[in-house]
């Protein structure tokens, strides 16, 4: 399915977890504040980089580590440096998937209590 203004192949859940990034030779860390099946938006402080840049994200949950190859689809700026980047997923690791299914199982739960 195509993405349009408003519709987008996959929802987006709120997250809060943190990643680490390479780029250029440079470390980074964020946080995932949304996930999908095919990407996330990861906040970071001060950063640069090419805006079509092929990166591995690695995620630390409890004791096991794995890591997502994604590609940067856009950059967010705050005042005059960037500061958050939207990545699309070049492969989808089970790992990911079933991180994407915690998520959106606590975010329904959370839904589902609020309305109750």
């Amino acid at each position: 399915m195509r993405e349009t203004k408003n519709q987008r192949e996959f929802e987006r859940i709120p997250s809060n977890f943190r990643v680490r990034f390479s780029c250029f030779h440079t470390d980074y860390t964020g946080t995932v504040t949304n996930i999908s099946e095919n990407g996330m938006f990861i906040k970071t402080g001060k950063m640069s980089f090419p805006f079509a840049s092929t990166l591995e994200v690695l995620v630390q949950l409890k004791h096991k580590i794995f890591r997502v190859p994604v590609e940067v689809s856009r950059m967010s700026k705050s005042k005059d440096h960037y500061d958050g980047l939207g990545v699309k997923l070049l492969e989808t690791p089970q790992d990911y998937l079933d991180l994407v299914h915690t998520y959106k199982m606590t975010h329904q739960n959370k839904t589902a209590f609020s309305l109750a």
